[in-house]
Formats: C-alpha cells, sequence, structure tokens
C-alpha cells in the first residue's frame, strides 16, 4: 500500500510541469545548519551536568565557536579541571588527598585561580593586565573574554 502511494505521487511528480520553486543557496542552507545546530548544542550544554568547570568559562557555545584560541596544554587544564589538578587526580584515585601543595586549601581551578599562595605573583600579573579593561575578580567566563580582548589589542 505505501509503496503504491510512492509510486503514484512520483509519477504525478514527473508529469507536472508546472512546479515552481525557489533555489535556495548552499550558503543559505549551511548557514541555517551551523544555526540549527549550535542552537542544539546549547540546549545541550545546558541540560547537562557534565563540563561544570569548562561551561563557567563559556556558557555560551555560539561565542565559544567564535574565539579563535589555540590553547597551551596549562590552559586546557584550567579551563577543563582535567589533568594535572590534584582535586581532578584525587578523584580518579590517582593521588591519595587533593590538598593543594601551599596547604590552603584543595587544588581545584577557582582555587589556582583566586587563591593558591604559591600562585601568587602570576594572579597579580593577571590582575594588573585585567584591570586595565574592568574590576577583580571576575567570573571565569569574564575572565575569559578579557583575556581575549587583551590578546585582540595586544596583536593590533
Amino acid at each position: 500500500m505505501r509503496y503504491e502511494i510512492a509510486d503514484r505521487l512520483a509519477k504525478e511528480a514527473t508529469q507536472n510541469y508546472n512546479v515552481t520553486y525557489s533555489r535556495i543557496p548552499k550558503s543559505v542552507i549551511e548557514n541555517d545548519t551551523r544555526k540549527e545546530s549550535t542552537r542544539k548544542w546549547q540546549s545541550q550544554w545546558e541540560e547537562t551536568a557534565k563540563g561544570v568547570i569548562t561551561k563557567g568559562f563559556s556558557p555560551v557555545v555560539e561565542s565559544r565557536l567564535a574565539m579563535n584560541l589555540n590553547l597551551s596544554l596549562n590552559v586546557k587544564t584550567i579551563m577543563t579541571g582535567h589533568g594535572n589538578i590534584r582535586s581532578y587526580l584525587h578523584r580518579l584515585k590517582i593521588i591519595g588527598n587533593s590538598e593543594c601543595p601551599c596547604k590552603h586549601g584543595t587544588q581545584r581551578v577557582d582555587h589556582l585561580i583566586f587563591q593558591c599562595k604559591k600562585l601568587k605573583n602570576e594572579r597579580q600579573i593577571l590582575k594588573n593586565s585585567l584591570l586595565k579593561v574592568g574590576n577583580w575578580p571576575v567570573s571565569k567566563s569574564e575572565l575569559t573574554n578579557r583575556i581575549l580582548c587583551l590578546l585582540d589589542r595586544a596583536s593590533l
């Protein structure tokens, strides 16, 4: 039954010479497909409980896709929370505890960026750079945006 209907419709389509249609440029289809994919990705990004640290740095998928990032291993480690961070290694049972070598808390991404005593000098350099375009402390997503802004200015 289905095949008969499909055959009949196909035959009618070949015999109807008055069919008009608008040609749609390939670029329009690609752009629409990209936008729809990004919208779906954003929806899934917001719904999942995974990637919490990365979401802090890049909460909006479209904005992240627009960034031209060439990240070092250390920056990737900070932006994902995966790698040589004691809380991550402890969670995977690779090391016995997650205490930071500075002895002032658990070594997590936020601790490394905002509190770790061993990174005081690096944090001061970061703060001095960022204070040129705003206040301190900042959210992780604002940190990403400001650093990219500084990098853009430096490349001019």
